[in-house]
């Protein structure tokens, strides 16, 4: 599979877009993804960190340059980050293209906290491909969305150790983990 990434070279942060290549190319195989060419844009303008998939076919993601970022070293690249990246990023993309999966928003149109239980469900499954995943930062994230209470955590449990939901899945349980902040 080819991947390409832009800039190539990169001039306001040290990357390498080899690097980046062979990363989300190694991902890509792990996740189970088509053998298609896949173009990484990285916004090196900016030290913040949102990743998105751009588009599904042909398969884009954009990411700005703090994603791939080493956390104590500014504009030092990340591989650990890049992998825990690219993975959630390749499983979403994974899901979009499968049909019996359903038909999701586009990650601008998600609401915050189906973009949480989402991530969930894709970090859990980059966890068990041997990334590192930060379980305790994805939990806070989904309880801040979805409610500090058993019924989110139970929920974001399920999310995390589940391998083949649906998007009516992730929906169903986003909603009943709303629906306990307000019995």
């Amino acid at each position: 599979m080819s991947v390409t990434v832009t800039p190539d070279p990169f001039t306001l942060v040290d990357f390498d877009a080899a690097a980046i290549a062979d990363i989300a190319g190694r991902v890509w195989q792990q996740v189970g993804l088509p053998d298609v060419p896949l173009q990484v844009e990285v916004d090196e303008t900016t030290p913040l960190g949102r990743a998105w998939v751009l588009q599904a076919d042909p398969p884009v993601i954009k990411v700005e340059s703090g994603g791939l970022e080493h956390n104590h070293k500014p504009r030092q690249f990340d591989p650990d980050n890049a992998a825990e990246l690219f993975g959630r990023l390749l499983f979403r993309l994974k899901d979009r293209l499968d049909p019996a999966f359903g038909d999701p928003p586009s990650d601008d149109d998600l609401s915050l906290e189906l973009s949480a239980a989402w991530d969930a469900y894709a970090m859990g499954r980059v966890e068990r491909l041997g990334y590192k995943s930060q379980r305790p930062r994805r939990l806070y994230q989904f309880r801040v969305r979805h409610g500090f209470s058993d019924a989110a955590d139970a929920a974001f449990n399920h999310l995390w150790s589940a391998d083949s939901l649906t998007w009516a899945d992730i929906e169903k349980t986003s909603a009943e983990a709303l629906a306990a902040l307000t019995t």
